[in-house]
């Protein structure tokens, strides 16, 4: 998908430069003759401005570029680390879990692997669900985009899809890019017509597609939601925000198993195995 959203914005670079600018004098002709009423003095002091603070913040962006360029070795060494490391999950992951929980006392083992097994449950039934949810988003915010004719239809919608694994905020952001560039290539009037058209999606995902796709089994309060992204992006950038709710939801129903009074009608595999070990 990356790969996909990649080519189609290389290819449609020229006509989004050209765009761009034609927008940015549109923008310059509503700052003068629109209610603002701005001078041409004031447009050049505050384009001086703002040229002023690229400068001034250029070394930043040029050392985090060379920083991102040092760490690329370790990226792609972690990446393969990652797909060995999954095979083997997928393999033996049954066969590990119960290793692990063999190492733990007797009477701890059943509570534990209940936990861990509801746990691993509803993060199969979170992904599976925020899937679904954000091919919903990208599919109803691409039909807009391809019926107003935008530009960039398919990777401004593939980006929503990828947004929406970040709930609430993500699909929101990505959808704000959407109506950025309607402005820019059709003017307010469409861009307006495509904020409304994301805003009724969200609406329409935050009260009927998560409660009924999502279910009791990942339910969250908004607030821990919101609290959990913004620890995830202080702690870990994007991917802290990319895995903070699914955290969340796992470290939630983990506790609520454990802290449940009650003993499982049938003892789990791992205990059974335990038993017969010597």
């Amino acid at each position: 998908t990356l790969t996909l959203v990649v080519n189609e914005f290389i290819r449609g670079v020229p006509e989004l430069s050209e765009k761009s600018s034609e927008g940015v004098r549109q923008i310059q002709n509503w700052l003068k003759t629109g209610p603002l009423h701005l001078s041409d003095t004031q447009l050049d002091r505050y384009i001086d401005e703002a040229q002023a603070w690229i400068n001034n913040n250029t070394s930043r962006f040029t050392s985090g570029a060379l920083s991102t360029a040092a760490t690329l070795a370790e990226v792609l060494t972690g990446t393969l680390l990652v797909l060995f490391a999954t095979f083997f999950f997928l393999r033996d992951g049954n066969r590990i879990w119960r290793f692990l929980v063999r190492l733990l006392p007797v009477a701890a083992r059943w509570k534990v692997d209940d936990a861990g097994r509801a746990s691993w449950q509803t993060l199969v039934a979170y992904v599976r669900a925020t899937v679904l949810v954000a091919f919903i988003d990208a599919v109803g915010i691409g039909i807009f985009l391809v019926a107003f004719d935008i530009p960039f239809a398919f990777p401004l919608a593939a980006l929503v899809f990828l947004g929406a694994f970040i709930p609430i905020v993500g699909a929101a952001l990505s959808g704000g890019v959407a109506v950025l560039v309607a402005l820019v290539d059709s003017g307010p009037v469409t861009a307006l017509i495509i904020l409304g058209a994301v805003i009724g999606v969200q609406q329409i995902e935050g009260h009927v597609l998560q409660p009924l796709i999502m279910g009791r089994a990942v339910a969250l309060h908004p607030l821990a939601v919101i609290i959990g992204i913004a620890a995830g992006v202080v702690l870990a950038g994007i991917t802290g925000a990319l895995v903070s709710v699914p955290l969340i939801a796992v470290l939630n129903t983990a506790v609520r198993r454990l802290a449940a009074r009650r003993v499982p009608d049938t003892p789990p595999d791992a205990v059974v195995v335990a038993s017969q070990a010597p």
